[in-house]
């Protein structure tokens, strides 16, 4: 490991001194705007303060660069949402806003930036779903990024079954007679509220990620809405659709037959403005068309003027 790669990872590993009402993996925002804090009491559910997103990304030049990356190595392949899971990791480092969430009617945000989504074990409708989640380093490219989500699905395909991790949690709870497990997760919800869940059960959570994506393109879907859940605290949750094409007008007037790529947000109104929303978007859409960010380290900065 270079010398430069080795005080990267060094720095990442210095943690931010903790102060009172911080949490053992986010900082409590105490200069939170008189409307924010009005809101967070009169829309206090996640469910209440969704609000919806649906656009396209021109995936043309990333296309190219996947079909580049990929004749570079055959024994796992690149993808498109690879690519999207990176990205939008790359927009929440650059605007940290991103990575907050709500709970017990305060403002806070995560330490790390955790990225979790639903895999099929196998393409078929009895089929169970496991959950996955990515924790993209300081030194990661997209390499790293396709490695690990392919070594993940790969290792996750041998069984039929969950083996482990948050699905073999739930696959207990669900044991349980119905009475008792009403009353469990009374409890359960409650903790959540003051911020006192155990690490066993937040560990892996898709609800307690920075953000929830589903990959309907890998199964012919297309982009959706999806909900938040009131649990947790995840803000953020994207759907990401069918790559396709597209006749579209570019900047000079002129049509063009492009690879274009629908997806639905659905994000916490709590934690930002349109504003700072409208400019994390670009920020991706900026990404998408200038593919070789993927190639540099994680915490580089994307180079894009706002």
């Amino acid at each position: 490991m270079s010398t430069e790669k080795k005080e990267t990872e060094a720095k990442q590993t210095v943690k931010r001194k903790k102060r009172w009402g911080d949490k053992k993996d986010a900082r409590y925002i105490r200069d939170v705007s008189g409307l924010t804090t009005i809101m967070m009491h009169i829309m206090p559910q996640r469910t209440e303060s969704e609000v919806y997103l649906a656009d396209k990304v021109d995936a043309t030049e990333l296309m190219k660069f996947i079909e580049k990356k990929n004749a570079e190595h055959e024994n796992y392949k690149t993808t498109i949402f690879h690519c999207f899971v990176l990205a939008v990791a790359k927009m929440i480092h650059e605007r940290p806003k991103m990575n907050r969430y709500i709970q017990g009617r305060r403002m806070y945000e995560r330490d790390e930036i955790t990225l979790n989504f639903m895999a099929k074990r196998r393409f078929a409708d009895d089929a169970e779903e496991s959950f996955m989640s990515i924790t993209p380093k300081g030194t990661d490219t997209i390499d790293d990024i396709s490695h690990k989500i392919y070594g993940d699905l790969k290792e996750m395909r041998k069984s039929e079954h969950s083996t482990g991790g948050m699905d073999a949690v739930l696959d207990k709870f669900a044991k349980i007679p119905r009475l008792l497990l009403m009353f469990i997760v009374r409890v359960i919800r409650w903790l959540d509220f003051w911020g006192m869940v155990p690490k066993g059960l937040k560990d892996g959570d898709s609800n307690y990620s920075t953000v929830l994506l589903s990959n309907l393109g890998s199964i012919k879907g297309p982009a959706v809405y999806h909900h938040l859940n009131n649990y947790g605290t995840n803000s953020i949750m994207i759907t990401v659709g069918t790559l396709h094409k597209e006749e579209i007008v570019m900047p000079d007037g002129h049509k063009e037959v492009r690879d274009v790529c629908d997806f639905g947000a659905t994000i916490d109104e709590r934690i930002g403005d349109g504003f700072y929303f409208v400019r994390s978007l670009n920020l991706v859409k900026y990404i998408f068309a200038h593919p070789e960010i993927l190639d540099q380290p994680f915490d580089e900065p994307s180079g894009f003027e706002y």
